[in-house]
Formats: structure tokens, C-alpha cells, sequence
């Protein structure tokens, strides 16, 4: 958490909260988040004016008079916007204070979330370095490059998905989602799915990360929108965070193990392991 889902809700919520309005100072209180030069950031940041919002993949993107700021929120980031005073906040780490009076302030208990400032010419080269996949439509996502990829991996397949190089922003929460949706095992290797198996992987992709996203994504913990609004995708889990219960498809008990460190819940009837 967040996954693509979370990350473009917020987007959206900024979207209609910040656009037009410029950056007059910074409060930086944990400077470890910011992963380019600290002193350029603080430098170059105030005076900016925040004219789109953007993301790729699962990462936020602040597009700026000359330059993009790239925000990842990794496990709890989030941001919010207050018009007049800002309340005191336990785990608020940086500060935007716009010349209109209102702050744009990013918390984050665990800490784990980054900002880099990026010439806009050098986002393109940047995600390639990343090496993030293709996003999760219709249009982006190709079923051959996607089938071929696999075919060439012993990687479990829920592994495979998560490492971003197949198509970005899926997370544990939306992989075990898509594997039940598709009748997939999440540790089966990803050369050993068939065409027909493949397909129904990249179509429920597409298709679960667009609902989660028309649900304003999860709300498992602590994950509210920019507007401190829980997301109801997770009245439409089937699998993730139902071990024990029955499966709404075929009845047999959900199961939750651990697979390259993550939990990871199937149903053992309906995804079998071949």
C-alpha cells in the first residue's frame, strides 16, 4: 500500500486541491526522504508553480513550472491540503507552503517515502532506469510482449507481477485479486502458464485495477484520498485478507502463505497448482 489504484485517487484529489497555486517556501523535518541534492531541492523547489499532477505506475508526479517532483509514498505516505492553519501532526515530514496561504503537507509514519526533483527532458530515461513495465490499459499493455515475457521466466508468477518490469503498479493487495480473478496459483512459474492462462492474467490486471480505481482503491489500514476519504475497494476483495473464509466462488477455505516474503491468499480449489 499504496498501489496504482491508491496513488491515482490521490492524484486526482490534488488534482482539484493545488493546481495553479505556487510554491512560496519549503519545511523539510526529515531531510532522508529527499533523494537528490537536498540543498538543490530547497533551492530550486520555492517559486515553482504546480501547474498538472501525473503518475506512473505507482509513483506521484508533481509537474512544475521547469521541473517535476516524482513522489513515491511506498507503505503509508499520504498527503493533505489545509487552506488556513495546519494542525500539528505527529508524522508530518514536509511542508509546501504556497503564496496563497494554504500548505500541502506529506506524512508518513514509517518513513519510507521519497521526493526527487527531475528536469522534465530526463522523466522518460528515469522510469526507463527503473525499468517499469507498460501501465495497466488496453492501449499500453501488450498481450504478446506480456505472453513472451513469462515464457522466458522461472519466477513465481505473483513474484514476477510485482516486480513492475510486466506492467506497473500492481502490489500484493491487487496481484492476489487478479491471480483468483484469472484461477492462477500465485506460486506457479511464469513459463508455465498457457496462452489461454496469460490472457486472463493481463485482461484481469486491466480489470481489477479499474475498478479499484472507479472505488477510490483500499482503505486495508491506513490509506485515506487527499481529502481524508477511505476507499471502498475493499468491499469488492474476493481473496486478499479472507484467509479462512469460505470462497465466494466455489466455497473451499481461503489460504494464506508466504511467497518471496509477502502474504499471499488463494483459493486452493479454484487455483490450483499444476
Amino acid at each position: 500500500m499504496p498501489e496504482l489504484p491508491e496513488v491515482e485517487t490521490v492524484r486526482r484529489g490534488l488534482e482539484k486541491l493545488i493546481l495553479g497555486k505556487k510554491i512560496a517556501s519549503l519545511d523539510i523535518r526529515y531531510p532522508k526522504m529527499i533523494k537528490t541534492d537536498l540543498d538543490q531541492f530547497q533551492k530550486e523547489v520555492p517559486g515553482q508553480e504546480i501547474q498538472s499532477m501525473g503518475r506512473r505506475g505507482k509513483y506521484l508526479l508533481f509537474f512544475l513550472t521547469d521541473k517535476v517532483l516524482i513522489s513515491h509514498l511506498r507503505m503509508e505516505g499520504k498527503y493533505f491540503y489545509y487552506p488556513t492553519n495546519v494542525p500539528e501532526r505527529k508524522h508530518a515530514h514536509v511542508f509546501f507552503q504556497f503564496e496563497d496561504g494554504g500548505t500541502l503537507v506529506y506524512e508518513d509514519v514509517r518513513k519510507f517515502g521519497t521526493m526527487e526533483l527531475l528536469a522534465p527532458e530526463l522523466l522518460d530515461a528515469y522510469f526507463v532506469s527503473k525499468k517499469l513495465g507498460p501501465e495497466p490499459t488496453e492501449q499500453d499493455f501488450d498481450l504478446e510482449i506480456f505472453i513472451g515475457a513469462l515464457k522466458k521466466s522461472k519466477k513465481p508468477i505473483k513474484s514476477h507481477l510485482l516486480d513492475q518490469t510486466l506492467v506497473a503498479g500492481l502490489g500484493n493487495i491487487y496481484v492476489d485479486e487478479v491471480l483468483w480473478r484469472a484461477k492462477v496459483h500465485p506460486s506457479r512459474t511464469s513459463k508455465s502458464l498457457s496462452a489461454q492462462e496469460a490472457r486472463k492474467v493481463h485482461d484481469q490486471t486491466i480489470e481489477v485495477l479499474g475498478q479499484a480505481v472507479e472505488k477510490g482503491g483500499s482503505t486495508i489500514r491506513t490509506y485515506t484520498n487527499a481529502f481524508g476519504e477511505n476507499g471502498t475497494m475493499q468491499d469488492f476483495h474476493q481473496v486478499y485478507d479472507k484467509a479462512e473464509q469460505a470462497c465466494s466462488r466455489c466455497g473451499s477455505i481461503i489460504e494464506k502463505i508466504q511467497l518471496g516474503g509477502r502474504g499471499t491468499h488463494f483459493c486452493p480449489k479454484c487455483q490450483r497448482r499444476k
